[in-house]
This record gives structure tokens, C-alpha cells and sequence, in this order.
């Protein structure tokens, strides 16, 4: 299941994402848009900031941006910063991989192979989907 954390981040990029001007957008034009707690939100923005898929600015015109054109960031990378890995089992983990404690052979063990299944088709879907295409598909 998708994180509240998670949902609401792809909601605000997307928002940040559509801004007409060159400004910083408020996190309280975000919140208040998309409906989504401000404090909970600011946490949100704040952690996309540190991972460099935002800049933000201080300030009476402050607020957030995006660091790079929509069309270049890829939902793998957001994923992996709001979400966490994206393979359903550290056994499959592209980047986090651990051995399953409870396996002697991963090679043998069904779910093993279903979970790389899994991850391949996630992973197409988002390294082939942008900000971009989110921004557009709503709109």
C-alpha cells in the first residue's frame, strides 16, 4: 500500500509541478489545494528538499520549487526517497538487498521469483514515468 507520506508528496510535486510562475510555491497554497495536513506536508517537502528534488526559499515570496525540469525526474527516484526500496522484499532489492533469513536458497524459493516479477514490472512503470507525464495527466 502507498504511504499517506508518499501520496501526498506526489500530489505536491505535481502541484509545484503545474505552478505557472517562476516563484517558489507556499507549502499553504499546496496544503490548502490539495488537502493535505500542513504540518505533515512541510515534513514531506522538507525530506524531498534534503534528497535535492526541491530548493526552497525564505522569506515573504518564499516556498518551494522544483531543482529540475519535471520531465527529468524520474518516479523511481521520488519513490525511492518518499517510499523507501521498491522491491516488496529485501531479497529482490535492486539497492537494499538483504537475504531473507527464513530462505536456504533464494534461487529456489517461489516467492523469490515472483517478487523479481513484481519489482521488474514496478520498476518499468517508474523509470518510464516523469513528474512530467503526472502533471499532465491530471491537468
Amino acid at each position: 500500500m502507498l504511504s499517506k507520506k508518499t501520496k501526498y508528496g506526489l500530489k505536491a510535486l505535481t502541484f509545484i509541478a503545474r505552478a505557472d510562475s517562476d516563484m517558489p510555491v507556499r507549502v499553504g497554497e499546496i496544503a490548502a489545494s490539495e488537502n493535505i495536513p500542513q504540518k505533515f506536508l512541510e515534513s514531506i517537502l522538507l525530506t524531498l528538499r534534503k534528497a535535492g528534488l526541491l530548493g526552497s526559499k525564505k522569506g515573504k515570496h518564499g516556498g518551494y520549487y522544483l531543482r529540475n525540469k519535471p520531465s527529468e525526474i524520474k518516479m523511481t527516484d521520488v519513490m525511492r526517497v518518499l517510499e523507501g526500496p521498491i522491491a516488496m522484499v529485501p531479497c529482490v532489492s535492486l539497492n537494499y538487498y538483504e537475504k531473507c533469513d527464513d530462505c536456504p536458497d533464494e534461487h529456489k524459493c517461489s516467492v523469490h521469483r515472483l517478487m523479481i516479477e513484481v519489482r521488474d514490472s514496478t520498476l518499468k512503470v517508474f523509470r518510464n514515468t516523469t513528474l512530467e507525464d503526472l502533471a499532465l495527466k491530471d491537468s
